[in-house]
């Protein structure tokens, strides 16, 4: 925009904004004002009822722009202009604003705001600095200072921002919890101490704070002062065994056992069946050598129908993690007390996926880790864990699978893997045109997550290519494996199906070439590929390229009964490069391997490679 356009503009807005500020300082709310204008006062504003004790007089658009400073109608315009999502025009006026008035700080603290917005740290903060200095008072300025040293990881400074600031705010104690943590992270034991003093006095004395100090004066070796702290939260909560508990952990790990014990009975007398206290209890005892005391608290809480569903599970998985090593409890009574505890707990599914992962840990048959399994989706039927399991566990079965994904997609409907399993199962079973529905399904659902599974997307996408190719319907198939590499560029079997069928259905054979070189590229080793890649050259005529590639495919073909295609594939290969009893001895391999007989015979009495391959 040119310089004359530029005034007319600006000055336009500060004539339109000039008369906010000047009703902002008339008495009353503009909720209880109207504005009335007519063909002769368009420039008048008025009070709606003349009754009002505060009654409003008339006032002029003349009068405004006098009794507004230019600063103000220049700045209220940046601000309107940021507001409007223009923040480089409002950057531009706030710089006119600068040469007006340069010691707003006001227009600082605006233009900060604009550069932080656009990632300028550095120049957010010189300016958030100018105005807090300006307006060393102002609460907002100074904490964006101390929170812009935080950010900075410059914590020295900020803890001398918020010293600062506090002294002026102490019944702030959100600024003592933010010093804390500053004085926690850099070590600083003593401030930290001193700071949870100030925090008591500002909020009273608190569990939280005392934990806290118990923390520091462990870590800074200070027993005496551990003990003593710990003592008064017990004494301060006579009624409480979970700080009895607390302190009769710490006297066991100082080797104060009998102590310890004394607190443990007395935590164990305000309540029998506290799991923490049993926990611990039990921890004494198998401590202290008492195995078979430690066992039956053990035993007693995993059986207890009162014991809670986490506590339960965290402590059957710790049991028999714990006891794996011991001789006196073997596979069989370690089953026997699982299923006890599963018979406590009959709904929770947790239990039974411990049971199937111990059942596979020990080498247990394969029918007792499904039951296990199975017996987890009775209760819990939307276990993805479990159903995922089963599903991998009987995959190749393929009814099973499909009844197990099938219930999967209604369980767990947000689940695209289940869509995925259940498309495998009818695609294995020829029911082509059902899995494909089924993928699409499954891709609408997956792309529908906040962070979509790219991979499996695309995944999806190549079974419906590969489905479409059994259903010889090329177009659809290719525009399915173009979705698919849009979501995963390298989903190396799909480039390789991708590339095999273009060169088998005389498509573009160097966009099949170039994709078939990145699957050897990322599988060097892999004979399907190499067979692929060979098999593109030849159609390209690279007889040389092809052979050199076939014998990759040949020599790494590792399989109990090699490929006839690929052995097949080599002996054409050979016979276009001159070498005629080669390719003769590798047709009679092929049909060895199960090739097409008659096709291979006919090559080998021709010698030559037969017109439909």
């Amino acid at each position: 925009m040119n310089k004359t356009i530029r005034k007319i503009f600006i000055l336009g807005a500060v004539c339109l904004m000039a008369i906010c500020p000047a009703i902002a300082a008339l008495h009353g709310s503009l909720s209880d004002m109207t504005i009335l204008q007519d063909e002769t006062t368009a420039k008048t504003v008025a009070a709606p009822d003349s009754t009002c004790s505060d009654t409003i007089s008339p006032v002029s658009l003349d009068s405004l722009l006098v009794s507004t400073s230019l600063f103000d109608r220049m700045f209220l315009e940046a601000v309107c202009q940021r507001n409007a999502g223009n923040d480089s025009l409002a950057s531009l006026i706030l710089d006119s604003c600068a040469k007006t008035k340069e010691d707003a700080a006001e227009m600082y603290f605006l233009k900060s705001n604009i550069y932080s917005d656009a990632d300028n740290d550095s120049l957010a903060f010189i300016y958030m600095k100018r105005a807090s200095k300006l307006q060393p008072d102002n609460d907002t300025y100074n904490e964006s200072v101390a929170n812009t040293y935080i950010k900075q990881g410059k914590y020295d400074k900020a803890i001398h921002a918020l010293e600062k600031f506090y002294t002026t705010h102490r019944d702030r104690s959100d600024l003592l919890n933010v010093l804390l943590a500053l004085y926690l992270h850099g070590t600083d034991y003593d401030k930290a101490l001193s700071t949870l003093d100030r925090m008591d006095k500002v909020d009273g004395k608190s569990e939280d704070n005392d934990i806290t100090r118990l923390s520091i004066y462990e870590l800074i070796g200070d027993t005496k002062s551990s003990y003593r702290t710990l003592k008064s939260i017990v004494d301060e909560h006579p009624f409480e065994p979970n700080y009895m508990v607390m302190l009769g952990n710490w006297l066991y790990q100082k080797d104060r056992k009998k102590e310890a014990y004394g607190f443990f009975q007395k935590a164990l007398k305000l309540d029998s069946e506290n799991a923490f206290t049993l926990n611990s209890l039990a921890d004494y005892y198998k401590g202290t050598g008492d195995t078979a005391a430690s066992d039956s608290i053990k035993q007693r809480m995993l059986f207890s129908p009162k014991t809670d569903a986490e506590t339960r599970a965290k402590m059957l998985v710790d049991y028999v993690l714990n006891n794996r090593d011991r001789t006196d409890l073997d596979s069989t009574a370690m089953i026997a007390i699982i299923d006890r505890t599963m018979a406590a707990a009959p709904h929770d599914a947790d239990l039974s996926n411990i049971k199937a992962v111990y059942l596979e840990k020990i080498g247990m048959p394969a029918d007792s880790v499904n039951a296990a399994f199975m017996h987890t989706l009775e209760v819990a039927p939307d276990d993805f864990t479990a159903r995922s399991q089963l599903i991998q566990r009987l995959w190749m079965k393929w009814d099973k699978v499909e009844k197990l994904a099938l219930q999967g997609t209604q369980y767990n409907p947000e689940e695209p893997t289940f869509f995925y399993f259940l498309a495998i199962a009818q695609f294995q079973k020829d029911r082509l045109p059902e899995s494909i529905k089924t993928l699409q399904t499954g891709i609408n659902v997956a792309s529908a997550d906040k962070n979509p599974n790219s991979g499996l997307i695309s995944d999806m996408y190549a079974m419906i290519g590969d489905s479409y190719m059994k259903l010889e319907e090329a177009d659809k198939a290719f525009a399915a494996y173009d979705s698919c590499l849009q979501w995963k560029d390298d989903n190396i079997m799909a480039l390789n199906n991708y590339a095999y069928y273009l060169s088998d259905k005389n498509g573009d054979l160097k966009k099949a070439e170039a994709m078939s070189r990145k699957t050897i590229e990322a599988e060097p080793t892999n004979s399907t590929y190499l067979d692929t890649y060979a098999w593109i050259l030849y159609l390209l005529e690279r007889y040389d390229e092809a052979k050199a590639y076939i014998d990759r495919a040949l020599e790494n073909d590792t399989d109990s009964v090699p490929s006839a295609v690929v052995i097949e594939h080599a002996g054409d290969i050979y016979c276009k490069s001159g070498e005629k009893e080669r390719a003769a001895e590798l047709w009679q391999k092929a049909i060895e391997c199960g090739g097409d007989k008659a096709v291979l015979t006919r090559k080998i009495k021709t010698k030559s490679v037969d017109a439909k391959n």
